[in-house]
């Protein structure tokens, strides 16, 4: 668990900073074998055995459960208390099954474009992915204060984009509404071999515009947090340990964005890419306090936005160890445009009409 004696500043014309212990610094330098694709947090306490430990104490001792179960604490009640651990054969710690408040346990992972069967009513959406309405594990209690309480959140059912809206899809809105273009594209043209790259120096309005040009709109944080990590809440969108080349993250040396789904290893439990690094995505969200957060900070309120999914970008220290979980919560002011921020898009769907797209 990272120390929680930090300063987090975020700023209209600045990247957020996140100011830590050389230990908490530390945590995600003992990585080994860069090259073979194996490289994983060695540090203590990210071994698969003290993970195993920490989220059984968590939810079985008393003295552990008070603080950690969120809102609504009764034993009885405890979604986590019967979820059925068992272990990811890549990732050799255990996922949390969510016992639903409301009825049984969810079903099991979607697998995005992996082939995973629909009902014959389904509306198939090209370029997008199902997210079937229910509950999931939403935030954590092992980081930062305003990603705390963890607790079970509630989505309807809806549609996600497979991947972040990119620079010629970009250009197609550009050119059809005569939106302004990022500024970093010289005389307006997107830059020769970009065009597979997220589109960056967007803010949220033109993400919010691009979105609705396309008939869609910008994700929820609760929305965009479930189509991450699953149903079994993930830290990551692979799973619970952190792997070096299973994202477009600054710990792996990147320069710059990497185009689309360019790691298929790092696909979230619903197939969605991108989910961690490349760029930090826009959500329709403002940045408010988690249901049952009862610690105040002055940065809560409706005039900043969140982005979800970290970047290739270190920013001082806050680099992958910080953003890559899928419950991290970045905020700046919605007119803030940065080259690493981005976007993807959702879309409302009835249950009628669950999808799953077949192509990219």
């Amino acid at each position: 668990m990272l120390p929680q004696n930090f300063l987090r500043i975020a700023t209209g014309v600045a990247f957020a900073a996140v100011f830590f212990t050389a230990e908490a610094s530390l945590a995600f330098e003992s990585l080994k074998n860069h090259t073979t694709g194996m490289a994983t947090c060695q540090t203590a306490c990210h071994q698969p055995e003290n993970l195993v430990r920490a989220k059984l104490d968590k939810f079985n001792k008393a003295e552990c459960r008070a603080c950690h179960v969120g809102p609504g604490a009764v034993a009885k009640q405890n979604p986590f208390t019967t979820r059925s651990l068992h272990i990811q054969p890549e990732d050799a710690v255990p996922n949390r099954r969510v016992r639903s408040l409301r009825g049984p346990v969810l079903a099991g992972k979607a697998t995005g474009t992996a082939g995973n069967k629909t009902s014959s009513s389904v509306k198939s959406i090209p370029g997008m992915v199902y997210i079937p309405a229910g509950e999931f594990i939403m935030g954590s209690n092992d980081r930062w204060d305003d990603e705390s309480p963890e607790h079970i959140a509630l989505t309807e059912a809806f549609y996600i984009d497979l991947y972040e809206v990119t620079n010629e899809k970009y250009r197609e809105f550009v050119k059809a509404t005569g939106h302004e273009a990022p500024f970093h594209w010289p005389d307006g043209n997107l830059p020769k071999g970009k065009e597979k790259h997220p589109v960056t120096y967007v803010n949220w309005h033109d993400a919010d515009a691009y979105c609705k040009w396309k008939g869609k709109r910008l994700p929820t944080e609760q929305e965009w947090e479930k189509a991450a990590r699953g149903e079994d809440g993930n830290i990551y969108p692979w799973g619970n340990v952190w792997v070096l080349t299973k994202s477009n993250n600054p710990y792996k040396g990147s320069t710059g964005t990497e185009p689309v789904g360019s790691y298929p290893d790092g696909r979230s439990p619903y197939g969605l890419f991108d989910m961690s690094g490349n760029v930090w995505e826009w959500v329709d969200s403002y940045y408010l306090p988690h249901p049952g957060n009862p610690i105040p900070k002055a940065e809560y309120g409706r005039e900043k936005r969140i982005l979800k999914g970290g970047s290739w970008f270190d920013c001082l220290s806050y680099g992958c160890g910080l953003s890559a979980p899928t419950f991290n919560r970045a905020f700046f002011n919605p007119e803030v445009r940065n080259n690493s921020f981005g976007f993807r898009c959702a879309l409302s769907a009835k249950p009628e009409k669950a999808a799953q797209s077949q192509s990219p």
